[in-house]
Formats: structure tokens, sequence, C-alpha cells
């Protein structure tokens, strides 16, 4: 399909706090004024008042910012696979609501991850190697089904947007061609155990 025939979806970004830093980079390569790739549904600084009570985080994240996506957009660094917000982002992200139907998965590996180096090995669908074992567990499973796929980071705008635009369709259309897997049971603390989860 031609890039321009694609449609823009609105997508959710999940990512660690420590990579904040991608984060930025990722939303101003791919959501300028000029050209955005994608509508951006993410949580900004100062959208939830940190004061709030736990609950009442995950349900605003949950019932403002997932349900109003398409698609949701996994970043992946070092420690990404041990924060429970992510865990439960990814579940949310996996659940009809009333509100909202499922939403697609990706995960893409920021420049800062590194495979595990005693962990069998995986290729990205763009060609990397990662390591199943340091990725989001609940994002793993996914990827096992069909339901959710992995790639690198785009490494140039004008190209990658083009991909990047691409998959983040092909995850739309993969919600009513595959079953997601959400049996895990989530988090419920960040995990300090180990460099892995498997």
């Amino acid at each position: 399909m031609l890039n321009h025939m694609v449609p823009k979806h609105k997508v959710f970004i999940s990512f660690h706090h420590d990579d904040e830093y991608y984060r930025k980079k990722f939303e101003g390569d791919f959501t300028n004024e000029m050209n955005p790739i994608f509508v951006n549904r993410s949580v900004q600084d100062g959208d939830i008042d940190p004061t709030f009570k736990t609950d009442t985080i995950r349900q605003k994240i949950r019932d403002d910012y997932i349900s109003d996506s398409t698609v949701t957009i996994i970043l992946i660094g070092p420690d990404t696979w041990r924060r429970k917000h992510v865990d439960w982002e990814i579940g949310y992200s996996l659940t009809n609501t009333n509100q909202n139907n499922r939403s697609g998965l990706i995960g893409i590996l920021l420049p800062n991850y590194r495979p595990h180096l005693y962990c069998d090995t995986q290729h990205t669908e763009n060609g990397c190697i990662y390591t199943p074992c340091n990725i989001p567990p609940r994002l793993n499973d996914n990827i096992v089904t069909g339901y959710a796929k992995i790639y690198s980071y785009p490494t140039s705008r004008l190209d990658s947007g083009i991909q990047l635009k691409q998959w983040i369709h092909e995850a739309f259309q993969r919600r009513n061609s595959f079953n997601p897997n959400n049996r895990r049971q989530y988090y419920n603390n960040n995990r300090t155990q180990s460099s892995h989860w498997e």
C-alpha cells in the first residue's frame, strides 16, 4: 500500500521514565507539525496530578488515554521490562472496554537497549537481534501469538517515517486477525530481581 494512502492512527506510547530522552526524541521525530506520522495520545508531563492515588492514576491512563488510541507502541530500553506501569499499559491496551476496542501493539527497541548475553536471541521484523528475556513479558507473549511485532529504532526520519506509519497501520489491522494473550498476572510492583524476567 502506498504510504499516502495509509491512514494516520492515534497512538499511545508506553515507556520507562529512565528513557525520557528517547521518548521525547521519538515524539519529536514522528509527530512534528509539518508531517506527523501519527496522532499522539500519550500522557504528557503535567497531564495527571502525581498526588492522585495509584488506582486513580491507573484509571485515568486507561480511560482518558489508552481508550482514545488504536495502537500502543512500547519503547524498549534496558529496564523497560521491570516497570509495572508498562505492564499495566500493555494489559489495558489488550482489553476491550465499553469505551473502546483493544489496541494494536508493537515494540520498538531504543538505541540504549542491549540483548542479554545469556538468553536465546530472536530477530526484530527489520533484522536486529533482541532477547525475549529482557523485553516486557506481556509484550513477548503477544509477539509469540502474532498479535504484536517488534522492530529496531527507526534510523532516518524520511524513510523510517514511511516504515513506522506502515508498522502502526499493520498493528491496527492485526487486532482483528489474531487473539491477544493477556492471561499473565499483572505486576504488583516494579521488578528488581536479576537482569531478566525469564
